[in-house]
């Protein structure tokens, strides 16, 4: 095709969503990876959704086997993946097909024709092809045939047609590259360090990576290229981060305010997984990986490590959870340090692993034997599981108690930009540990359960120390002494007060966000939600409505003040990605109706979806039926 007479038109935009979708098997999540990379280089505000099956092959070309990723990217504050795509890559008939249905009129589709053959449409259902058709008349369609260029760029080479064929997805990330005028030094350097013992490999990539950017500069089908400036974001460094990866740095970074070692004992699950394979790379700051044969022994080897005098932590989802929850107990029997991060998935059961749900909530309070409390933190972003990370571990040592991490699918596989903290500003724990006998009878004995106190915290023995022999096990301890006993008062005053240990665990008060001050609506959320929340309110204010949105970090204890803020509004909304569980508790605590808004389809809230949720609870509170 011979090259165009004059440059195309340069767009300026504020914002931008980009959904690559293929095959499983096609490198999506790779795609829209370093497409992020290069995105987070250049300094926008961004944030992702990757979206793939569970299979690690799922069938090519067809409905199930879709994987997907979305990048929205935007010159300022953005707090979500972007409800719908201004721009769908689809590599072959079934992406187009599981996707279309998201993008709006006008949306762009650049399409790998290679793929539009009778065998694959018909295996997807459609009757004739679509780019044949006038089924996409509402959109600008730009058929590219990726799989042939490749293989053309890639002919000198001696790559095998199907080896060639298999870079096809980074002809497309050269071309949107090219669009969005994105740097790609970061991306070939990337690809000579993943492929530097197949250097083969690794120039070919960079060879389609190339033929796609040429591609964009000499052919007449795109008219139109775009900018996105940088975001105005708070000056310091930043790295794109997952909420795995931050949760992993999270625990190394307790490693280092507590003074421990870390030791990780888990088993791989999806999507956890990710936080055993960082950490087990992090030897050099004290951090030890075990992966355990199964759940219970990866919990088990943790608190082992927690009696030892190590920060024990164990990664996993809810199927996981379900699994250690006799372990966890223990933990709280014994009163020792635990971390426990559960990503959770879709479920019950095997569920659906690779999708995001937040239905761990109630397990993670009650699903155990007995009275057992454990507090619980939700971080709300994939840069604040960082900090979450830090928190739990603070009060697991402090407290002397498991605690719970609520993360979920969408953060742990989502990215945005991270300000990297200072080290020197992340708070200290000192652990304490019992140095000598305590008995308050001058007795010269350790008594294992005699509390400080401030915080009801148990003395922490490290094995070995002269002095400090106690037991340990399941079985209820007296209080004070540590002896096991069976005395009807003693267990209920260890139930009371292995309970008041937890609900005296200090946490900042709920903070309201409530511009007007005069807003009869609040919306509640937990966890992930908050970006579809915020997002979603942001819109209504936009509109010239009055809305208050407040987000609950801690799930356990509730904030201090929560009962007034609920008091002060008519209508109390929560929205999660579940049946209605916070919801519930919040009822049962506080005898407030409070109203549920629930979704379990395995993806986030969309911000367009939560605007008209919150528009028809305004319209109803102003005509006073909410009331």
């Amino acid at each position: 095709m011979p090259p165009t007479t004059s440059s195309p038109e340069v767009l300026a935009k504020d914002r931008v969503v980009i959904r690559f979708a293929g095959d499983s098997g096609d490198g999506m999540q790779l795609t829209g990876d370093r497409f992020t990379s290069e995105t987070a280089t250049f300094g926008n505000d961004l944030s992702t959704l990757p979206n793939f099956p569970a299979e690690i092959r799922a069938p090519a070309g067809t409905l199930p086997g879709v994987s997907s990723f979305q990048l929205h990217f935007a010159n300022y504050d953005i707090l979500t993946p972007g409800d719908r795509p201004d721009v769908l890559v689809a590599m072959n008939p079934a992406a187009l097909k599981a996707n279309i249905s998201d993008l709006p009129k006008g949306g762009v589709i650049i399409v790998n024709t290679d793929e539009f053959t009778k065998r694959n449409l018909t295996k997807v259902g459609y009757g004739s092809n679509p780019l044949e058709d006038d089924s996409l008349a509402d959109f600008a369609v730009h058929q590219v045939a990726m799989a042939t260029l490749t293989k053309g760029a890639l002919e000198s080479t001696g790559l095998s047609k199907k080896d060639a064929e298999r870079a096809k997805n980074m002809f497309a990330l050269g071309l949107l590259s090219w669009m969005y005028h994105r740097p790609h030094e970061g991306t070939e350097r990337f690809l000579r360090e993943k492929f530097s013992r197949k250097p083969d490999i690794a120039e070919a990539n960079i060879l389609a990576f190339r033929a796609g950017h040429a591609y964009g500069e000499t052919t007449e089908a795109f008219a139109v290229t775009y900018e996105v400036a940088p975001a105005k974001l708070v000056p310091g460094s930043y790295r794109q981060i997952t909420g795995n990866i931050a949760l992993a740095y999270g625990i190394v970074a307790a490693g280092r305010t507590t003074g421990l070692p870390v030791f990780l004992g888990s088993y791989p699950i999806t999507p956890a997984s990710d936080i055993l394979h960082e950490l087990s790379r992090h030897k050099a700051f004290g951090v030890t990986t075990f992966q355990a044969e199964d759940e219970i022994a990866g919990v088990g080897a943790a608190l082992g490590a927690s009696f030892g005098g190590a920060l024990g932590v164990t990664t996993t989802s809810g199927p996981g959870v379900a699994l250690k929850a006799e372990t966890v107990g223990l933990a709280v029997a014994l009163e020792l340090p635990l971390l426990v991060i559960d990503v959770q998935r879709g479920g019950p059961s095997t569920g659906l692993p690779t999708k995001t749900e937040q239905a761990d909530l109630l397990q993670a309070m009650f699903g155990r034997n007995g009275e057992a409390p454990v507090p619980i933190i939700a971080p709300r972003s994939p840069g604040d599981c960082f900090h979450a990370a830090i928190e739990a571990a603070a009060i697991s040592v402090k407290y002397r108690t498991p605690v719970m991490v609520l993360s979920d699918g969408a953060l742990a596989n989502g990215s945005e930009p991270w300000k990297i903290p200072d080290a020197d500003t992340l708070e200290s724990v000192d652990p304490g540990f019992a140095t000598g006998p305590n008995a308050p009878n001058g007795s010269g004995e350790f008594w294992p359960y005699l509390r400080d106190a401030d915080t009801l915290a148990r003395p922490w023995a490290v094995p070995g120390t002269p002095g400090l022999e106690h037991r340990i096990g399941g079985l209820e301890k007296a209080d004070g002494r540590g002896s096991i006993s069976y005395d009807p008062d003693n267990h209920d005053r260890m139930v009371r007060l292995r309970q008041a240990k937890i609900d005296g665990i200090p946490v900042p008060d709920l903070t309201v966000s409530d511009p007007s001050g005069e807003a009869d609506v609040l919306v509640v959320g937990w966890g992930s939600t908050y970006g579809p929340i915020e997002a979603g309110a942001r819109r209504v204010r936009n509109l010239g409505h009055k809305i208050a949105t407040a987000h609950i970090r801690h799930l356990n204890p509730l904030p201090a003040n929560l009962a007034d803020v609920l008091a002060r509004y008519r209508t109390v909304l929560v929205p999660e990605m579940n049946l209605g569980q916070l919801a519930l508790l919040l009822r049962a605590r506080y005898l407030v109706d409070v109203k549920s808004y629930t979704k379990v389809s395995g993806l986030p809230f969309k911000a367009e979806e939560l605007q008209d949720v919150f528009l028809d609870y305004l319209n109803a509170a102003e005509q006073g039926v909410l009331a």
